[in-house]
């Protein structure tokens, strides 16, 4: 029997993203992601708060250039985190990326997400940008 574990999700960050390097010289990049969803009928449902994890280049990025409330599209997996405390256990699903698009830049008050010219943006980045783990920002022009 085939299985597929991927995922696709939009949504702003609820917090800033928060970076280490692991003793093995890797970065790693955690953030939390409210994702907004409407019933059948139209009407606004509770968001869904996930937990992401992005790895290396793509950790870098969201580092960089993301902050709490910057809307971005995920692609990855998901995975059971489980733990203990207190002697009760715990369990919550969280998304490995792959991919993190972001959908517009830190301080962007351009409508739809569509970046400002260069001389406009004040030199907080490059603009949007598809970052996947094998590659560097790829720039959309």
């Amino acid at each position: 029997m085939a299985s597929l574990n991927k995922v696709i999700l939009i949504g702003n960050l609820t917090r800033d993203p928060e970076s280490k390097t692991i003793p093995s010289g890797v970065q790693v990049c955690e953030f939390g992601l409210a994702v907004n969803s409407r019933g059948q009928d139209g009407q606004e449902l509770a968001p869904l708060f996930i937990e992401v994890t992005a790895w290396e280049r793509t950790a870098e990025n969201c580092a960089k250039y993301l902050t709490r409330g910057s809307p971005v599209a995920v692609e990855g997996k998901l995975k059971l985190d489980t733990w203990e405390k207190d002697g009760q256990k715990h369990s919550r699903i969280s998304v490995v990326a792959f991919n993190v698009q972001f959908l517009s830049n830190k301080g962007d008050n351009a409508p739809s997400g569509r970046p400002r010219p260069l001389d406009q943006r004040d030199g907080e980045g490059p603009g949007p940008a598809i970052l996947d783990e094998d590659d560097d920002a790829i720039m959309p022009f």
